[in-house]
């Protein structure tokens, strides 16, 4: 008997590629559920708790980048979400990042590449899961952050954050100035595979430094090289650019 591998969500209009999909992903051992519509696969979404969603972007009644942010506002257990889409310009593919996706394929893809990709993102952190590591919190006032939990709080306040977002800045808060090349970065978030390379640690930067607010020069820039944390800086009244 095949052991579930995990839960997948399908939202892809074109009915063959969708049951091509099922089928495919149902073979490998997951649980798939699916939707051609981009309301009903938030309501299926909502419903299951799928740990990763397959979203196409061009869909009826939403478009999936609305789709993905909605996701991202509801989902608070960290549901993972890969975009797999024919628009394969660098303005979907970044505007795809900055929601909250953890990677972007693009169409046409090979299966081995999609199941590839689903297992690469459920080892990175496991979305909806109740297994625990002995807990670490890494504290920077205002900022803390537990490896047990993947809870992050800033001025005690907990903000929600990607599982790549998460990586980066456990692996930015584990060293505090230390400078971080995007190659680095890379290869230490799971990022080898990512569509865009270095310019999705920016992205993700960008999305970080939004969040952290009047605290964004917490993420350094050194110019030219990379990124590192900075404990104590002085407050900016907005996000530095990335770099």
């Amino acid at each position: 008997m095949v052991m579930t591998a995990g839960k997948v969500l399908v939202v892809e209009d074109e009915p063959d590629l969708r049951e091509i999909l099922i089928y495919n992903l149902k073979r490998e051992g997951f649980t798939v559920y699916a939707s051609g519509d981009g309301w009903e696969s938030l309501l299926i979404a909502q419903r299951e708790k799928p740990d990763v969603v397959l979203l196409d972007l061009m869909l009826p009644t939403m478009d999936g980048l609305e789709v993905c942010r909605k996701l991202r506002a509801q989902a608070s257990y960290g549901v993972h979400v890969i975009i797999v889409s024919a628009r394969k310009q660098e303005e979907d593919i970044l505007r795809g990042l900055e929601l909250g996706a953890d990677d972007y394929v693009g169409k046409p893809f090979s299966l081995k590449e999609i199941v590839a990709r689903i297992r690469t993102v459920l080892r990175r952190v496991p979305a909806g899961t109740t297994h625990r590591n002995p807990d670490e919190i890494i504290s920077h006032p205002p900022l803390s952050l537990s490896t047990a939990s993947h809870e992050v709080h800033l001025e005690k306040i907990p903000i929600q954050l990607t599982a790549t977002e998460y990586r980066l800045l456990h692996l930015l808060m584990s060293q505090p100035g230390r400078i971080f090349n995007r190659q680095q970065m890379l290869a230490q978030v799971g990022e080898q595979r990512a569509h865009l390379t270095g310019r999705n640690i920016d992205v993700h930067v960008r999305a970080l430094r939004r969040k952290f607010g009047h605290h964004a020069a917490m993420i350094d820039t050194a110019r030219g090289v990379g990124y590192r944390f900075v404990p104590n800086p002085i407050e900016s009244p907005s996000p530095a650019p990335a770099c």
